[in-house]
C-alpha cells in the first residue's frame, strides 16, 4: 500500500471537482486550468509509454475555427460554436447544447516534446498526440546477481 501525506487542499479540490462535474463545468484539478469560455467541451487524457493523448469532443465546429497553442507549458484549445438561426415557425421546447466561445487549458508535463505535438480533427473529436521525450520513456534494466 502506498503511503501519502495528507493534503487538505487536495481534498478541497476534490470537493470542487465533484461539484463542478454536476454543473457541467471542467474540474479544477492540478493538471488543468479553469476554463474561461462560455462552455467547456469534455476531454479524455490517456498515456502510453511513448505519448499522451488528449481527445476533446467539439461537434458542429469547423476545423478552421479551432485554435491550439502552447504557451509556457500550457496547452490551450479554443474556438466557438455558433447558435443556429432561429426559424420563425420553430418553437423550441428545450435547448441543452452549449453555444458560444470555449477554452480548455491543460498544464503539460515536463516530459512532453512540445514541438512535435500533432492534432487531428474527425467526426467532431479533436485528437492531440503529445510525444514524450526520449529520456522520459521507461527503460528496463536487468541487473545480474553475483
Amino acid at each position: 500500500m502506498k503511503v501519502t501525506k495528507w493534503d487538505p487542499f487536495r481534498e478541497i479540490d476534490n470537493i470542487f471537482s465533484k461539484y463542478l462535474t454536476h454543473v457541467n463545468q471542467p474540474s479544477i484539478g492540478t493538471q488543468e486550468l479553469l476554463a474561461s469560455g462560455d462552455w467547456a467541451p469534455r476531454a479524455d487524457i490517456a498515456e502510453t509509454d511513448s505519448e499522451f493523448t488528449i481527445k476533446v469532443e467539439i461537434p458542429e465546429i469547423k476545423r478552421e475555427e479551432i485554435k491550439i497553442t502552447i504557451d509556457n507549458g500550457v496547452l490551450n484549445i479554443s474556438g466557438e460554436r455558433k447558435h443556429e438561426k432561429e426559424e420563425k415557425n420553430t418553437k423550441y421546447h428545450r435547448i441543452e447544447r452549449h453555444y458560444g466561445k470555449f477554452l480548455r487549458s491543460f498544464y503539460l508535463p515536463d516530459n512532453v516534446t512540445e514541438e512535435q505535438v500533432d492534432a487531428q480533427f474527425e467526426g467532431g473529436v479533436l485528437t492531440l498526440h503529445l510525444p514524450k521525450t526520449e529520456k522520459s520513456k521507461p527503460k528496463q534494466i536487468e541487473i545480474a546477481v553475483k
